[in-house]
């Protein structure tokens, strides 16, 4: 048996490299909507997501007689659907980098925030509004491509960083390097944004 994401069912691998039909579905029942989320918040397009989301599960099912257990059955379809969403990000933005690219070319030359804004005085419901989470949701669609895939895979998905790299081909320093660079220009992001609802409150008080 194959152990599937935590908390998921486990697959019989020989029945699915034999092609059971049934074994199959319980596989897409299982992945169907964390693929889908991961395809939708890299491409911010439904109909895109869904084209990703099918080819998935079509290659797995072809290639599944290939797939050797040497990472896991989610760890594996992470990366098929990855591959796919950069194949759609690379037609409309051929200067996108690969995210397998190996240079890491800036590493360690992300400036620090242009702004640190004390955000203590901002009431919790700040935080957890629905305006600011899309607020965030913008910021990670800003991010680059190579940025962006890491950060889903490990702060939205929650894969682990040995997880993440198989996923994206990388090594885990690499994985490392780049959710440290996706986090910092999330954090100058979000320090402009809450910066400006502090100015606003501070504003208030000197009336």
């Amino acid at each position: 048996m194959v152990k599937g994401q935590a908390g998921r069912n486990d697959f019989s691998l020989e029945a699915l490299r034999s092609g059971d039909r049934a074994e199959f579905a319980r596989l897409v029942d299982a992945y169907y909507a964390l693929i889908y989320r991961l395809a939708l918040r890299m491409l911010d397009n439904a109909q895109d997501a869904e084209d990703v989301l099918q080819e998935t599960f079509i290659k797995a099912y072809k290639h599944l007689k290939d797939f050797d257990g040497r990472s896991s059955l989610s760890t594996w379809l992470y990366r098929i659907a990855t591959n796919e969403a950069l194949m759609l990000i690379r037609r409309r933005k051929p200067e996108a980098l690969s995210i397998d690219e190996p240079s890491e070319t800036g590493v360690g030359e992300e400036p620090e925030p242009k702004e640190i804004v004390d955000w203590c005085c901002l009431p919790e419901e700040t935080f957890i509004s629905a305006e600011a989470n899309a607020h965030l949701d913008r910021a990670v669609e800003k991010l680059p491509p190579t940025l962006r895939m890491v950060f889903i895979l490990r702060d939205i998905q929650g894969l682990s960083t040995r997880e993440t790299s198989e996923a994206l081909n990388l090594s885990e320093m690499a994985v490392k390097t780049r959710l440290s660079r996706a986090r910092l220009r999330l954090r100058e992001d979000l320090t402009t944004y809450f910066g400006k609802q502090v100015q606003d409150i501070e504003g208030k008080r000197t009336r």
